[in-house]
């Protein structure tokens, strides 16, 4: 009796035991979860084959509208210039390459090369004159430019070529004496191509001086004040880290200048001075083919203006490296991809 009620007691005091939890079945979240101390393991999932997949391309119906309105105008214009007698090609054909209209082009190159570099040369002095902290240098980097762009170009040539009528001579040496080291006939010194350059440059300085100066008010201060304190010189911080930044800004704007400077060496020929425009004047004054000899120079502007623009892509193109993530693609490039995109497609979708 005894033991039988220590039994009793002692069942009576137990603990009852804790319901087991309901069977769960594993998920690919659960497995994921594991221990702390292992991997999740991977999710498998069915690898899809697209390789019988029919390509099926949109449909851009008012592109194609587009197209078609667009073909239609420039096949109007080619018939045209095809069909009408007047245009003379066979004159434009004889005259294009004769051997004055060549000279003329000669030195429409020779003054757009000169006159352009000594402009940005110049210009980059005024733009960092304007950006000294010098109240002089900043006085008359911006008169400089102010009075160059407010005059008309053909006005700045007369005035160049007849610096005669203001000034006999031209005299260098020490101011206020009458110490001369040189001295020499206005006239003698300020020929037609002189005056062409001069005035060309200084009208080039004016605005390429604002140009630069925009370029590099585009670079960020920080990068400067960064600059400073890791200690690089200041030369090696305007050639290494602001120029290159600037270039992005300065390149479009620049290359403008200077096909309209291919186009402002026409204005020479009030000076007589024997440049492409001049010389197909002259011709057309004696053969009365007027324009027959005008589409002579205009082809040939139209050379010169698109080699200058195929220059400026791909310059562009190198100074644009750290600014984007991948470089625009070069014509060759963008027609490979075409070819690549718009290659026909077989009976079971493949290219």
């Amino acid at each position: 009796m005894s033991s039988a009620a220590t039994r009793t007691s002692q069942s009576s005091t137990e603990t009852p035991a804790a319901p087991e939890p309901p069977a769960v079945s594993e998920t690919p979240a659960a497995v994921a979860s594991g221990s702390a101390g292992e991997p999740p393991a991977p999710e498998t999932r069915a690898v899809v084959d697209y390789a019988d997949y029919r390509l099926v391309p949109a449909r851009r119906p008012w592109r194609w509208v587009g197209t078609a309105v667009v073909a239609l105008g420039v096949a109007a214009v080619v018939w045209s210039l095809a069909t009408n007698p007047r245009w003379e090609w066979g004159v434009v054909a004889q005259w294009f390459t004769a051997q004055s209209v060549v000279n003329g082009l000669v030195e429409t190159l020779k003054l757009t090369a000169i006159s352009g570099a000594l402009g940005f040369i110049l210009g980059f002095i005024l733009a960092l004159m304007r950006l000294s902290a010098s109240p002089l240098l900043v006085s008359v980097s911006w008169t400089f430019s102010w009075i160059f762009r407010s005059t008309p170009l053909l006005v700045q040539m007369l005035l160049w070529y007849n610096l005669g009528y203001l000034y006999e001579k031209i005299s260098l040496g020490i101011p206020f004496t009458d110490i001369r080291f040189f001295e020499v006939q206005t006239t003698t010194l300020i020929s037609q191509f002189a005056a062409a350059v001069l005035g060309l440059t200084l009208n080039q300085a004016a605005y390429s001086a604002e140009i630069i100066r925009g370029g590099i008010l585009s670079v960020d201060q920080g990068q400067l004040e960064a600059a400073a304190a890791l200690g690089i010189p200041a030369w090696r911080r305007s050639t290494r880290i602001v120029l290159p930044q600037a270039m992005r800004a300065i390149l479009p704007t620049a290359f403008n200048e200077i096909i309209g400077l291919v186009k402002g060496t026409s204005i020479v020929y009030v000076l007589a001075y024997s440049e492409l425009f001049y010389t197909v004047q002259v011709i057309y004054n004696r053969t009365q083919q007027v324009l027959p000899l005008l589409l002579v120079a205009t082809l040939w502007y139209v050379v010169i203006t698109s080699v200058l623009s195929v220059f400026q892509y791909y310059i562009e193109r190198h100074y644009s490296k750290g600014a984007v993530r991948t470089l625009p693609l070069t014509p060759l490039q963008k027609a490979r991809k075409f070819f690549a995109t718009h290659a026909p497609v077989n009976a079971a979708g493949r290219k």
